[in-house]
């Protein structure tokens, strides 16, 4: 079994102090085998947003797996945003903007989405689809497969017209995806936690692939939902996604969702 650590949006520059060392704390005792960051690390992208963003990763539980979020390209310094978008990005987080964790159970492969030609919105380029092809093909046969990204996929249940930004050429990806077996999806930016089968969105993907999405971890900027992160659990036919939401003092269960495998396809269990 491994077990995931999925946080996500962590804002720094309008963090909540209290909740970041509950996180830290968290982390500490549980010591999952990876850490997934999807993104937001920074509120504006500041020298010193980056800085506080590294030095809290430090903090926390290795192997990390990060990617950057729409927030982490500067938005004012116009000339950066343009010209060196994820300078900062990559000198004080990673400079590997498509990392790649492998071990004898799982594969996870992470993709920058955001781009200085919009705001919020964030997609994948050609270019990236065929270099995750690439780098999924090579996965050996047998390991679960995931894919980490800033902008979802899908948007939460019920909220189909809400105007969620979900990630730009998502279909061309999901062919990729489809065929190389991927498992699980995570991603995070629209700081509210669901889960999902990216089959309900998307009715010519044919293959089962389920979606985590994660709420914002400790950050201020909540929306409808407390701090929170994802807790994932994975065998080889069973992937368990537990929501640990701040509880005013600590982080607590608050729903809990487990995938089995069903003749090669995901199923939701219950």
């Amino acid at each position: 079994m491994r077990t995931i650590a999925h946080i996500s949006d962590l804002h720094f520059g309008r963090e909540d102090p209290v909740v970041a060392e509950g996180l830290v704390s968290e982390l500490a005792a549980l010591r999952p085998d990876l850490v997934v960051n999807s993104g937001d690390l920074t509120q504006r992208a500041r020298r010193s947003q980056f800085r506080a963003a590294a030095a809290y990763l430090r903090r926390i539980p290795s192997p990390q797996l990060t990617v950057p979020g729409n927030h982490d390209v500067p938005l004012f310094d116009v000339a950066r945003r343009f010209l060196t978008p994820l300078t900062r990005y990559r000198r004080f987080i990673c400079d590997d903007l498509a990392p790649l964790f492998c071990d004898d159970e799982i594969a996870v492969l992470g993709l920058n989405t955001a781009r200085s030609s919009t705001w919020k919105e964030g997609r994948v380029s050609l270019a990236q689809i065929g270099a995750m092809s690439h780098a999924l093909g090579s996965v050996p046969s047998g390991l679960i497969k995931a894919v980490v990204t800033h902008h979802p996929f899908i948007p939460p249940p019920g909220d189909e017209g809400a105007g969620v930004a979900l990630v730009g050429r998502a279909k061309q990806a999901l062919t990729v995806i489809e065929r190389q077996g991927v498992d699980l999806l995570l991603a995070g930016h629209v700081h509210h936690g669901y889960t999902g089968d990216v089959r309900t969105y998307y009715p010519s993907v044919t293959r089962s692939v389920v979606v985590a999405q994660a709420g914002t971890a400790i950050s201020h900027r909540i929306r409808r939902e407390p701090n929170g992160y994802n807790l994932i659990e994975i065998t080889a036919d069973c992937i368990r996604i537990t929501v640990r939401r701040w509880a005013g003092r600590q982080f607590a269960d608050y729903d809990r969702v487990r995938y089995r495998r069903n003749g090669g396809a995901w199923e939701r269990d219950g």
